[in-house]
Parts: structure tokens; sequence; C-alpha cells
């Protein structure tokens, strides 16, 4: 497997530093020199030899014979961004992350990154025992149309805490799942069948034609968007998915969102980058939560940390405390009438 792609950062502020080897590492890249003042550098900085520079100068008369020994002298290309990068509060930075994570595919491709899903979610000798269905789900068959679609975010981490959250939840749950996971197309229907192992839901891939029903969990075609009539019917768009990643989380969540309005919800579980932060907004205006797995329980946790960031998430918890979250939500919303027993927890 071809080593990680290596960024140098050259910054003259300690906060534009940071952001920026923040939002690189974040994106699963390895940082190998962050330095922000000309005069800390070693003599012999350029033997690091990382695959890019990242350059970002306001006063570029302080760098100048740095500036002009990279030039010269550097083997990798040079990146100049343009302007202070906002901080990780603010509006535009998630499309801030996005542009800067575009240009870093452009130099030096995707991340190394891969997940063997044998060994990440290994078969348990003991099914864990799901959450007692409240009696509010009785009579409720599987195959209906599901009373809520909820948008499962993922990438690095993401299958094995997924695979538990589904785990933990009862068979009655009149919810079906969209699960956009950052993941290799030829590996989509092995993660299916490791997803549905041990719990009582139906995985397949949500191929054009499929259909959104109860105790279902569909999971986005990576070589095609797909969009959804009313009924829950799975229907291609006729293109790529936008963005550096497929499935993109965030054409998932708002394709969710613009057609089930307040009926849907996503949840933003461990991986890398911030893909779903730029959608989760919109979901929550349309009157759907966005949840997010907390950070102790994450193999990483930048992607739920991004959507944390913007505001939007109204709740985080580990796999298990999401499942019983959802179970507590869709109840309440079967009987608006009842009380809140979920905040209690």
């Amino acid at each position: 497997m071809p080593a990680n792609p290596r960024i140098g950062i050259i910054a003259d502020t300690i906060l534009q530093g940071h952001l920026l080897a923040s939002a690189v590492k974040g994106q699963g890249y390895d940082v190998v020199l962050l330095n922000t003042d000309p005069t800390q550098l070693e003599g012999d900085w350029l033997t690091l030899a990382p695959d890019l520079w990242v350059v970002d100068l306001t006063q570029e008369d302080r760098w100048q014979t740095l500036l002009d020994q990279l030039l010269e002298d550097a083997q990798a290309p040079v990146l100049f961004c343009d302007g202070q990068a906002p901080t990780r509060i603010a509006a535009e930075y998630p499309r801030w992350e996005r542009r800067l994570l575009g240009k870093l595919l452009d130099y030096v491709g995707k991340p190394r990154i891969r997940e063997e899903l044998e060994t990440l979610v290994p078969a348990r000798a003991e099914a864990r025992k799901p959450i007692a269905p409240p009696r509010e789900f009785q009579g409720l068959a599987p195959g209906e149309v599901p009373e809520q679609v909820w948008v499962l975010g993922a990438s690095l981490g993401g299958p094995a805490a997924v695979k538990l959250f589904l785990d933990c939840l009862p068979a009655e749950l009149p919810v079906a799942f969209f699960l956009a996971q950052h993941i290799d197309g030829g590996f989509l229907d092995t993660l299916a069948k490791v997803l549905c192992r041990d719990n009582g839901f139906d995985c397949q891939v949500g191929r054009d034609g499929s259909t959104l029903r109860r105790g279902s969990v569909l999971l986005a075609p990576v070589d095609y968007e797909v969009t959804f009539t009313t009924a829950g019917q799975v229907r291609s768009a006729g293109k790529p998915w936008e963005g550096p990643y497929s499935p993109s989380i965030d054409q998932a969540i708002q394709n969710t969102s613009q057609t089930f309005g307040a009926r849907c919800g996503a949840i933003l579980f461990s991986g890398m980058g911030n893909d779903g932060s730029i959608a989760a907004p919109g979901m929550v205006q349309r009157g759907a939560p966005v949840w997010a797995q907390n950070a102790e329980s994450c193999a990483v946790s930048s992607q739920p940390d991004a959507a944390r960031d913007t505001g939007c998430v109204s709740y985080s918890g580990d796999p298990e405390q999401l499942a019983r979250q959802l179970v507590e939500h869709v109840r309440r919303s079967l009987h608006p009438a009842t009380p809140d027993l979920s905040r209690k927890a």
C-alpha cells in the first residue's frame, strides 16, 4: 500500500498554521512540518521532503529569503493559499475546508486510508441484546412505508460504530435508514452483510429502484448520486456524487431532507473530514434533527466534530446512547403528547 501523502505547512501566524494543520490532518493526511516563524526553521528543513508544501503568508517580505529557497530548491509542488482561514465555528468554514481538500486531492490524491471490514467489525460470540421496543411500536409491521427516514453518515471507523448502533435497535423500529459510508464500491456488498449480522435489519445496497422500508438499511451506491420519491423509492440522478468523496454525505442529507422534510433526521458517525457539515444545518431548518457520535467513542472524530462546530447538532452520544435516543424520539413522534423521557438519560 502506498505511503500516506506528507504535507509541510508554512504560515506566518500561529492561528493560521493551526487551522491549516487541523484541516489537513482532519482529512487524513500527515503533517510533517508546521512553521510560523522564519527564524525558527532548522537549516535542513528542506530535507523533510513532503509531497506538498502548503504556504499561506500575509507578510511575504518577512519570509522572502525562505520563499526564494523554497521555490528554487523544493522538489515537491507548492500550494499558495489565498487569505486567512475562517474559524472552525464560522458558517463559511466547511466550504473553505472543502476547497482546501479539493486542492490537496489535485496535488497528492486521496489519503491512504483503508478499513478491513471483517477485522474492524468481528463476529461476536454473543449478539448484543437490543433495546426493548416501546408499546407504541406494536402493530407496525415491517415492509410498510416508514414513519421516518434517517441518514447515517460515516467514514473511517464508521462501520464498527454503525453496526453497534444497529445491533442496539429493536427490529420493530418503524424507521428506514440510508447509510452514506465513504468506502470503495467493491466493498459495499460485504459491508451490507456485516451490518445486518446479529440484528433484525435488512441491509442491501440502495441501487436505482430500491425502496426505503421499515426495518431496512440501504447503503448509498458509490458510483452515482441518488434521490428519493415521496414513496421512498430510490432514483438514480444520472450523475456522480459531487465533492471529493463518494458517496457524498452532504448530498445524501440534502436529498433526503428535500423529500421527507421533518420526517427525517441524520446521524454523523466516526470519520475523517467534514462531509455532512454543509447540508446538516439545512436539514435542521426544515425541522429535522441532526445528531452526532461523541468524540470519546469515535475511532476518528473529525467528521462529527465538524458537524458539531456548525451548531446544528442537538444530541451527541456513543452508538448505544444514539440508539436509545432514536427509539425515544420515534416513540414521542408517534404520540407527541407523551413526555420526553430521553432527557433523563
